[in-house]
């Protein structure tokens, strides 16, 4: 019997709970995930992809069956190259919809062997992103139960705490 495989990209820049919300239960539904990170020149990432790779593995080490590996260019040409039919995306309110939506039309016409799975992020998560995380971070607030330790550890190192003046 095959193997049945989904692979979940994005930026993850950085990785969240609700990523790994995602990850862990689509374990239930698939022999193996590969979280394939992104190179995405249009945005200015915070870490590196060989950053964000390390993190997503020491982030998901108690998940044997979870491959994480970056990429370039077309998710569709990837696809090929890892024989996988499923990509797994995870959305969080209804304004996410209509870009996957979006997204997973066009990856269908690019290649029709290729189906797109949507997951509900977790109810605890759905108001998580990347991009509120470092603002959060970059601005002294705790990302505690927001994050793994080592990310919250890594925005830590990004940001360091400047001494400002309480009175601004």
């Amino acid at each position: 019997m095959e193997e049945k495989v989904a692979v979940y990209p994005g930026s993850f820049d950085p990785i969240t709970y609700g990523h790994i919300d995602i990850i862990k239960r689509a374990l239930k539904i698939f022999d193996k995930v590969i979280v394939a990170v992104a190179h995405n020149y249009d945005k200015q990432s915070l870490f590196t992809p060989q950053e964000r790779v390390e993190m997503i593995e020491e982030a998901l080490r108690d998940c044997p069956n979870v491959v994480v590996e970056s990429f370039e260019g077309l998710l569709m040409e990837y696809m090929k190259r890892t024989n996988a039919k499923v990509v797994l995306r995870g959305l969080r309110a209804t304004s996410d919809f209509e870009y996957e939506y979006h997204m997973a039309s066009m990856n269908r016409s690019l290649n029709k062997d290729v189906d797109t799975i949507f997951m509900v992020t977790g109810k605890d998560y759905f108001f998580i992103s990347s991009r509120t995380i470092k603002e959060v971070a970059s601005l002294g607030g705790s990302v505690e139960g927001l994050v793994p330790e080592n990310v919250a550890r890594r925005l830590k190192e990004k940001f360091p705490q400047l001494h400002r003046p309480h009175n601004i």
